[in-house]
């Protein structure tokens, strides 16, 4: 095998389709869509049932708790039988070539070459075909997340895969009532170790507004991911030169969420090894506190 396509869902029966039809409409056919039901109580697992028995695609489909998407992700990795995992939210559609183009650059990096690399990104576009975001710096780019994001300034959205292998060494890290874990914790970490070769093809479809979030975000299950930022804070600071308000950005999230734990200034930055990373929090603490003011009891969102 060698895509898996995976899909964390959570009620979001009324978009899954956007997903299957692209699948079966994929010209390249050599995957299987592995579905993690992350706690549905609508009718997911009926409308999958009735795919299955259609048998255009090859479906599996496993349910858990509620537990967040990350906790999908572990799930899913551990099960995949393909060598490549691309990650399709529940809400995502993508050309009927998406699977063909990754799989042609995939193949098109020297055989020598290939295990120093986890993956291949491409672009996404809007409902009506518009790039969103920004383009790569040369049509095929070899880099990494860090950089793309910190020395070269790319943003927007962007969809990939990585080799399941690579993924299978770096686990989303699992605490007890956490629902949520900056995704960019592990692509970051995976870049210091490999490349990526970044394209300037279209392979998703972005709906805009779409939420696909797998539970409910709020003070109470963000603020446990706030020694993430700030190992984030550590491990990026090397970029600060480059992108200095990305990286203030991720000591804001680091102190906002401390203090939704009530953690003291002293057991905030304690959790910084790196001076420059203590002078950034230094810096980034009381934006962090006003935003912690103004957050919701409720609900809060994150901006990232």
């Amino acid at each position: 095998m060698i895509f898996t396509v995976f899909t964390p869902t959570y009620n979001r029966a009324h978009t899954l389709s956007r997903v299957y039809d692209s699948l079966c409409n994929q010209t390249f056919t050599h995957f299987e869509w592995l579905i993690i039901d992350d706690g549905s109580s609508d009718n997911t697992k009926q409308l999958i049932d009735g795919w299955i028995a259609e048998r255009r695609v090859s479906i599996r489909y496993e349910f858990q708790p509620n537990s967040g998407k990350h906790v999908a992700i572990n799930h899913g990795i551990r099960l995949a039988k393909g060598d490549l995992f691309l990650i399709a939210d529940s809400d995502d559609g993508f050309p009927a070539n998406a699977l063909e183009t990754f799989h042609s650059h995939w193949r098109a990096i020297p055989d020598a070459q290939r295990p120093r690399f986890t993956g291949v990104t491409g672009l996404c576009a809007d409902e009506q075909g518009k790039i969103i975001g920004d383009k790569f710096p040369e049509n095929i780019f070899d880099s990494n997340s860090a950089d793309i994001y910190y020395r070269f300034g790319i943003r927007g959205e962007k969809w990939g895969f990585h080799r399941t292998e690579v993924l299978r060494h770096f686990p989303f890290p699992k605490l007890e009532n956490m629902r949520f874990v900056p995704e960019g914790l592990i692509w970051n970490a995976i870049g210091r170790q490999y490349k990526t070769r970044f394209v300037n093809d279209i392979v998703r479809d972005y709906y805009q507004g779409a939420d696909d979030q797998l539970s409910q975000r709020s003070p109470a299950n963000i603020s446990p991911v706030r020694t993430f930022y700030a190992q984030m804070l550590d491990a990026d600071i090397d970029y600060l030169i480059h992108a200095p308000l990305a990286i203030c950005k991720i000591g804001i999230q680091a102190a906002r969420y401390s203090f939704h734990q009530k953690d003291s200034l002293v057991t905030q930055i304690g959790r910084l090894s790196h001076w420059r990373a203590r002078l950034v929090w230094i810096t980034a603490m009381p934006v962090g506190f006003v935003l912690y003011l103004f957050d919701p009891k409720q609900e809060a969102s994150l901006d990232e």
